[in-house]
């Protein structure tokens, strides 16, 4: 009983995802407008589900995180069951999964975080961004860390989307901060900074900053905080970038006024800097300095390189930050890729060794690096969805066909396994709880606080 049974099969495709990020939502849409017959069954370690959208997304955005009532009606798909607090590797094999299942597709994202490979990157008040923003979204990875927040000066290595969250969140006021989702414990340890100069350091030039005009643009109408731009170097090639490039050019724009304009004094400052890269990070058992090379591009137009041109300069802080890309993690039994940290894939089919791996696939980061905006999600799982589709007459089907087992075997072992109804349970407390207090929702941080509101 192989292919063309399941080709010809009146039973549901049995699909599991592995991962509930926005990646997983968009292949599971993928799946139920086939117009197939399709059993979607959606895992998480986590016990809540949305991945970067609850737990990576800056809690002052609320605007982009309503996109998860989108998911919420695919969840509200008959096919749809979802298995939260759930490891895959841990909990559950891959080899397991592939009796249960016809087909599987992780959607698991890229979790960790590429280092620096300087001096000094692991003393205490070096850290990751990806632990910065884990801890004040409430995710429950990080709430044990500690930022030591009393220090005057902080540096964020980095300009992309990640950098800039954590540089507004460290500028801004609490008051402003008041109308996010930031967790409680954030809220207070942020209203006691004693933060004043803050850091963005880029290691090429402005035309090539990573940010948005919106976004650098934001560092000028805080309340408590000011931007200083004290160098703009713009070369040949800069200006032709900028010619070439709307969002290049609108950076400058907004980069030039920064550059020209005088300080009014106010309690905290962010300074952006390019054509800087970190070197070394020095202290007596903590972070207190941070050295810094000065960079030159060199190249044509949209392919500028930045070099190091030998003279450094050090900046007195007491926190680092870096933000300068993300990497997968391998999973037992699914082949990985360690030099770019992502499964091999072919079109979302799985490669081991260059050849398909039979029934699984790959969408997200984890497919294709960290790369793109949310929405960059949507074609790209439809892409790894139509793949699996036209792989159906290949497919070798699942031997057991029924998730109550699957639920069985997982409370013989002992894991609480969270339904999707359980998540509307936690987000209804979660958004009367921020209701009191005049913010849009107040996230439950561990599973023991989760399990206890649900009465598990």
């Amino acid at each position: 009983m192989f292919i063309m049974n399941l080709a010809e099969s009146t039973s549901p495709l049995r699909v599991a995802i592995i991962g509930s990020g926005p990646s997983g939502f968009y292949a599971a849409e993928a799946l139920f407008k086939t117009g197939m017959s399709v059993t979607v069954d959606m895992f998480e370690r986590l016990p809540t589900p949305f991945g970067l959208l609850r737990g990576g997304v800056a809690p002052d955005h609320q605007r982009m995180k309503s996109i998860a009532s989108a998911y919420e009606k695919i969840a509200m798909n008959d096919g749809f069951h979802f298995f939260g607090n759930v490891c895959i590797g841990r909990d559950l094999t891959i080899e397991e999964l592939r009796h249960y299942y016809d087909a599987l597709i992780f959607a698991c994202g890229t979790e960790s975080d590429r280092k620096l490979g300087i001096p000094g990157e692991d003393l205490p008040g070096s850290h990751t961004a990806t632990e910065f923003v884990g801890w004040y979204n409430g995710h429950p990875d990080y709430q044990s860390r500690q930022f030591d927040l009393s220090q005057k000066a902080v540096a964020i290595i980095g300009q992309g989307n990640v950098a800039i969250d954590v540089t507004r969140i460290l500028a801004k006021s609490p008051s402003e901060l008041m109308s996010s989702d930031i967790t409680e414990n954030a809220l207070v340890a942020l209203r006691n900074s004693n933060v004043e100069d803050i850091y963005l350091i880029g290691r090429r030039g402005a035309a090539q900053a990573a940010f948005t005009q919106l976004e650098i643009q934001e560092m000028g109408e805080l309340d408590e905080s000011e931007p200083v731009v004290p160098e703009l170097e713009l070369n040949d090639a800069d200006r032709d970038e900028i010619a070439a490039n709307n969002k290049a050019r609108k950076n400058i724009e907004v980069l030039e006024r920064f550059f020209n304009s005088s300080l009014s004094g106010k309690k905290k400052r962010v300074h952006v800097l390019f054509l800087k890269s970190p070197v070394a990070i020095e202290g007596n058992g903590r972070v207190e300095r941070l050295v810094l090379e000065k960079n030159a591009l060199s190249g044509e137009a949209g392919s500028q390189r930045a070099q190091g041109i030998g003279e450094t300069e050090t900046l007195n802080v007491g926190l680092v930050f870096r933000s300068i890309g993300y990497r997968g993690l391998p999973m037992p039994g699914v082949p990985f890729d360690p030099a770019r940290g992502v499964f091999p894939n072919e079109g979302g089919r799985i490669l081991d060794e260059g050849k398909p791996v039979c029934g699984m696939y790959v969408t997200g980061w984890i497919k294709r690096g960290p790369s793109g905006v949310i929405g960059t999600n949507r074609k790209d799982s439809i892409e790894t969805v139509q793949t699996l589709i036209d792989d159906i007459p290949s497919l070798k089907p699942a031997d057991k066909r029924d998730s109550d087992d699957l639920q069985s075997l997982l409370l013989e072992r002992g894991v609480k396994v969270l339904t999707f109804s359980h998540w509307q349970t936690i987000d209804k407390l979660e958004r009367e709880a921020g209701e009191k207090v005049g913010k849009p929702r107040e996230k439950f941080t561990s599973l023991t606080d989760i399990l206890s509101a649900l009465h598990l």
